[in-house]
């Protein structure tokens, strides 16, 4: 076999924690369609590249027929981050969009078999709840075993609705639920991100006021009149969740394409209406109110396993003007002992493969999971950007040669070998759980020797792969 199999969870120390970074994004992009380069709002020039990028933003434009196209081939925001980061190595996971709400997790590949568990949800709030422009979208996963959610919200606008801006987060939190024993509600997970144009806004300062404290960086002298700063010291539901300072330009309300402060006839003051909060599961959470067995012992799971978050940023991006809204963005460093350490699945290929002739796998089950027969390998290029962007499939079932109970071979279609070659991964994906739960090492697909014999070029790739089935058959 070309890569050695090994089961099994890697022995840590007691106290070794894996730390991993966290960036995520909020903007309200008015309906505009996406600049050309997001590099700065993705931080890409840092020498230090997070393990998950977390985007969530709000007004993605969403006309009848644009919405009806964007459900079935991606809106031009999803496609521009996934071309952004698919070739550093970044796989979309998975995404919810509700409207103009639109929700991106993005992981490196590495990471990719420890996600699972993954759904997504999403409350409409506006115009009595029938229309999805105002209200929250979310995703929830399990990352090395600890259960994560991301929560986007656009809450209702002006300054006199505050309370109802709260009203509305509630009702997010108890409408959405989740199909899992011990986390079937937002606040039930150890960590949850919340995000979005929250709308709240500054009261009582004057406008000339305003802008002096914002000239002068004095941004301090504005943030007992910030609504949301405000709403915290006497909401119970916001009290468990934390915030990074303030310490930047309120990110609403531009002129487009500049960084001056609206100057249209309606003026509206300067607000830090985008935020990013987040809220980690209080320890004492599970017992507290109850006396039975399991809930005490899911406690003792999450103390032997901590979490820990850190912010490191939080600031909005003056360089993007495309909407009256500036991007924020939030970094962070998560810690955490992981609970688990080995992929489901193991597959590799196995000896050389190219589009001459039936290439192999082999793929061994390292723990129990609820497999199917609907369980699928993917065949993807390096540098892929969802797991619908494989090259070709292979049922597991198909064309397999059991070894054991643990260890199996498929034959893979050539026809559906890319005859140019070029590095390529395998992945397994399970149809019960809906997500990726092995992944090969890299490898290299060889040039068809079919191709090179009769000196078929790039421009001729439509017509490759029969000329390869043509061949054999001769």
């Amino acid at each position: 076999m070309s890569q050695a199999f090994h089961s099994g969870n890697l022995e840590k120390k007691d106290d070794q924690m894996d730390t991993f970074g966290l960036h995520v994004v909020t903007w309200n992009v008015g309906t505009a369609e996406p600049p050309e380069d997001v590099n700065s709002l993705l931080q890409l020039s840092s020498p230090k590249k997070p393990a998950l990028y977390v985007i969530g933003l709000q007004e993605v434009r969403a006309a009848p027929l644009k919405f009806v196209s964007d459900l079935a081939f991606e809106d031009s925001w999803s496609h521009l981050f996934m071309d952004t980061l698919g070739p550093l190595g970044y796989i979309k996971v998975s995404s919810i969009r509700m409207q103009g709400l639109l929700l991106l997790f993005f992981s490196k590949l590495e990471h990719i078999p420890f996600i699972r568990d993954i759904q997504a949800n999403y409350t409409r709030t506006g115009i009595f709840g029938y229309w999805g422009n105002k209200g929250g979208v979310s995703i929830r996963l399990s990352f090395y075993g600890h259960m994560l959610c991301f929560l986007n919200c656009h809450l209702t606008a002006h300054m006199k609705y505050a309370s109802q801006r709260i009203d509305e987060f509630e009702h997010i939190l108890d409408a959405q639920t989740f199909d899992a024993q011990y986390v079937p509600n937002i606040l039930d997970h150890k960590l949850v991100l919340w995000f979005g144009d929250l709308n709240f806004r500054i009261e009582d300062h004057g406008m000339l006021f305003l802008r002096n404290c914002i000239t002068s960086q004095r941004y301090n002298l504005l943030w007992s009149k910030d609504q949301l700063t405000m709403m915290k010291k006497k909401e119970a539901v916001l009290q468990t969740f934390e915030e990074g300072s303030l310490d930047f330009q309120p990110s609403y309300k531009f002129d487009l394409n500049s960084n001056n402060y609206d100057t249209s006839g309606k003026k509206r003051k300067p607000a830090w209406c985008d935020r990013i909060l987040w809220r980690v599961k209080p320890k004492d959470s599970w017992t507290e109110a109850s006396n039975d067995v399991e809930p005490k012992k899911k406690q003792q799971e999450e103390d032997e396993f901590p979490l820990k978050i850190t912010q490191e940023l939080y600031t909005s991006k003056m360089e993007y003007g495309v909407s009256d809204h500036k991007p924020v963005v939030g970094t962070f460093c998560l810690e955490l002992r992981k609970m688990y350490e080995t992929p489901l699945v193991q597959v590799c290929a196995e000896g050389d493969w190219s589009a001459d002739f039936e290439p192999l796998l082999t793929y061994r089950l390292l723990q129990p999971f609820p497999s199917s027969a609907w369980d699928w390998i993917g065949l993807y290029k390096v540098g892929f950007k969802s797991v619908s962007d494989y090259i070709t499939y292979t049922w597991v079932k198909d064309d397999q040669v059991s070894f054991n109970e643990d260890l199996f071979q498929v034959y893979v279609n050539k026809e559906d070998i890319p005859v140019l070659g070029g590095e390529c991964v395998l992945c397994y994906y399970s149809s019960n759980m809906q997500c990726i739960v092995g992944v090969s090492q890299p490898f290299k697909v060889q040039e068809s020797r079919v191709a090179i014999e009769e000196g078929l070029m790039s421009e001729n790739i439509n017509g490759l792969n029969e000329a390869v089935g043509s061949a054999d058959k001769m």
